[in-house]
């Protein structure tokens, strides 16, 4: 069953009579997709809404779909339950599973829109951005790996057509430009750039960011002649390079673990070039804005390298650093691949554990799905209280406290944010406490002590520019923002949300559940553009399994008057799964 690209039916290769009607194509989609089975009245309400009898008109679009479907599937009850036989695939499945091919570069039905239906389009609308966005993440690995392997012409080749899939997505052109690099050709990466930069200028009216235009640079040579590598040598290398990106000095730091992995290669020594490719690796994700593409080429090579010599620690912390970069993103299916790996290889590592799960929490509560993510958070945090990691129990409790922030649980969530600022404080880590300080603040701003939410906020912002967190920085002005609008004064209001916005966005590894929470606070104080931040969030949300927001975007756009917006809300938070 293929319902990417125009959908069709096939058997060994040879199609089949189609369903007849748009409407039974789309009912097929919905119950294929949908996490539940939904009732007939639900279909009925997002599907024939504008029939004389929407469920007579339901029953003849079943009866055409059952007549398609004999001898694959079958389709009937109510709620509406769709069964297959065996062997039967369905690519839209597979994809959402991570399994990822050339077919499934269409996009979902295309070409099939019934007419009168807004709630479906809608509906629909939100599926193609998931699909999609799903399909780029698995063609991105892909490429990733390739790079990682030494591949560098196949990488490039995968590149070009994510590039091409995603013309405005940032990463995906450094992406192409790196590969370009590593294949030995400079002058199309560079041409290559140069394009994309006056793209960018002439369509979105800015300029990418520099890093874009570090991708397309050769690595730098090293102007001293060198001794022969030895392993102590490349230690040496690695704990001065650990050194210097952890005291700030980044591009020092990234140079000696660079030459680390160099020396360590001309030894061939497998483990050296695991802790090399980890280290390499977990600085550019952390320590350098704009580099998770190159960070991540480093960490897929540095889980090879593990694999090859049996070094489970290092695979471990490699596969949740992968994770993290995809969760940060919103690639829901890939960070779900790297954290299961995770997961798994960090079994009798309670160390290692208390961080995969920290970030497996941070992924849960990010979908939305709260409970799970707080059963995950709270073992993380009493692994990492056991194993003395008092920062990983910091991080994680501020996670489970944003959890509890966004479901209204006031007093939980005073609890856990109090904590994790007093291990903040404890550790003096200031460099993160910008993020467990707003969401106090917004817990303040909660509860209408502005004078404590303004404190807080103007205290977090002000250590965020410190830091040089957009993460940090966005969410701070963000706070500021509503702090301002629930004062009254609109204007103020909509200049520090459009600098959040800016802020947080301004690197294109952003974290988008920041982006999302930005967006939010713009639909929900009504201000100038909030009809274009309504479709910029049901975008996002859709695209990156945002379920809180998705459901928050499909609000803001119904009190709009948004058509379909309220019918496609009900729909989904009808087929929402415990």
């Amino acid at each position: 069953m293929r319902l990417l690209g125009r959908p069709r039916l096939e058997r060994a290769g040879q199609p089949l009579p189609p369903p007849q009607g748009r409407k039974a194509w789309a009912l097929l989609a919905l119950l294929v997709l949908s996490p539940g089975a939904p009732s007939r009245r639900q279909v009925a309400e997002l599907l024939f809404a504008e029939a004389q009898d929407p469920l007579a008109a339901l029953r003849w679009s079943t009866a055409a779909l059952r007549r398609a479907l004999i001898g694959a599937g079958s389709v009937g009850g109510d709620p509406l339950m769709l069964t297959w036989e065996d062997g039967v695939e369905v690519d839209a499945v597979l994809l959402g599973n991570g399994t990822w091919w050339p077919g499934f570069d269409g996009e979902l039905l295309e070409g099939v829109t019934p007419a009168d239906c807004p709630g479906f389009e809608t509906w629909l609308l939100v599926e193609r951005r998931r699909l999609s966005a799903a399909a780029d993440a698995q063609l991105r690995q892909s490429a990733v790996a390739a790079l990682a392997d030494g591949r560098a012409g196949e990488a490039a080749t995968l590149a070009g057509r994510l590039a091409v899939r995603a013309p405005y997505e940032e990463e995906a052109q450094a992406l192409l430009a790196r590969s370009l690099v590593a294949a030995g050709d400079v002058a199309s990466a560079r041409a290559h750039v140069a394009a994309t930069t006056a793209r960018f200028r002439r369509e979105l009216g800015r300029a990418p960011s520099p890093s874009l235009l570090a991708a397309s640079e050769l690595p730098s040579g090293h102007a001293l002649p060198r001794p022969a590598p030895g392993a102590a040598g490349v230690r040496a290398l690695l704990e001065a390079g650990r050194a210097a990106t952890g005291a700030g000095a980044i591009e020092a730091g990234l140079d000696c673990l660079r030459r680390a992995g160099e020396d360590a290669e001309r030894l061939g020594d497998s483990a050296l070039r695991a802790a090399a490719s980890l280290a390499l690796g977990s600085a550019l994700v952390h320590a350098l804005r704009g580099r998770d593409e190159e960070g991540s080429v480093a960490l897929h090579a540095a889980v090879r390298e593990a694999e090859r010599c049996g070094d489970g620690a290092i695979a471990a912390t490699a596969c949740r650093e992968l994770g993290f970069v995809d969760v940060q993103a919103g690639r829901r299916e890939t960070a779900a691949h790297w954290l299961g790996r995770a997961t798994a290889l960090a079994e009798g590592d309670d160390r290692e554990l208390a961080a995969v799960l920290g970030v497996r929490g941070m992924d849960l509560s990010d979908q939305g799905r709260t409970a799970e993510a707080l059963r995950v958070l709270a073992e993380s945090v009493e692994l990492a209280r056991r194993t003395g990691q008092l920062r990983q129990a910091a991080w994680s409790l501020s996670i489970a406290g944003r959890a509890h922030l966004l479901r209204d649980e006031d007093d939980d969530a005073e609890v856990l944010l109090d904590e994790s600022l007093a291990l903040v404080h404890e550790e003096r880590w200031m460099a993160f406490m910008p993020w467990p300080q707003t969401l106090r603040a917004e817990l303040d701003l909660a509860r209408g002590r502005m004078d404590a939410a303004a404190s807080g906020l103007e205290s977090s912002f002000q250590l965020a520019c410190q830091v040089g967190d957009p993460c940090w920085e966005g969410m701070a002005a963000r706070g500021l923002g509503v702090l301002a609008a629930k004062a009254g004064d609109r204007r103020r209001a909509a200049s520090w949300l459009d600098d959040a916005t800016r802020r947080c966005t301004r690197w294109p590894d952003r974290y988008v559940w920041v982006q999302a929470h930005v967006l939010d606070a713009v639909c929900a104080t009504g201000l100038p553009g909030a009809r274009t931040a309504v479709a910029e969030l049901l975008d996002l949300a859709g695209r990156t399994g945002l379920r809180g927001f998705l459901d928050r975007a499909h609000q803001h756009a119904a009190r709009l008057g948004v058509p379909g917006a309220a019918q496609a809300g009900r729909y989904r938070a009808g087929m929402r799964l415990p």
